[in-house]
């Protein structure tokens, strides 16, 4: 995969200057031209994520869900974009992105992403922490790469 232009820093750079001068909610939608911009890279990381969960090492089964895990990856990646945008966490999930963590605004993201996709109201996983959901839907805790780990983790990656 080709590595982002050398110009990406500055537009986020700028793109962060901007938000923080813009009023309340306005932010939302402000910073989606650069999210989509970084989408590719994200769908890169999250079928890495699902192909290294899901396969555990063993090449034949790796071999099989590379293309169901890319296929994953299109969806769950335009739902964290969209998420990020409609709450106006943009500049904080860019904020963490680059600082290279999963922090709070990271997290509203991936929980609402993950209610989104099994049908569920945005805010219903609010008040669950992410380990638990990592435990319940990925069999494994976050750190042992869940589906919630692995949105988490693909989406703090520059």
């Amino acid at each position: 995969m080709a590595k982002p232009p050398r110009i990406l820093p500055l537009l986020v750079a700028c793109s962060c200057c901007l938000a923080a001068w813009w009023p309340g909610n306005a932010q939302a939608g402000l910073l989606r031209p650069l999210l989509v911009l970084m989408r590719p890279q994200l769908e890169s990381r999250l079928a890495r994520v699902c192909l290294e969960t899901a396969a555990g090492g063993q090449p034949a089964l790796e071999q099989a869900l590379r293309d169901p895990c890319r296929k994953l990856a299109v969806p769950t990646s335009k739902c964290l974009i969209e998420e990020t945008d409609s709450t106006g966490r943009g500049l904080g999930v860019l904020s963490e992105m680059l600082a290279g963590r999963f922090g709070d605004d990271s997290e509203v993201v991936v929980k609402r992403c993950i209610a989104r996709m099994f049908g569920l109201p945005a805010e219903s996983l609010r008040d669950v922490p992410l380990q638990e959901l990592g435990k319940r839907f990925g069999g494994r805790g976050l750190a042992g790469g869940s589906a919630a780990g692995a949105a988490g983790a693909a989406a703090t990656q520059p």
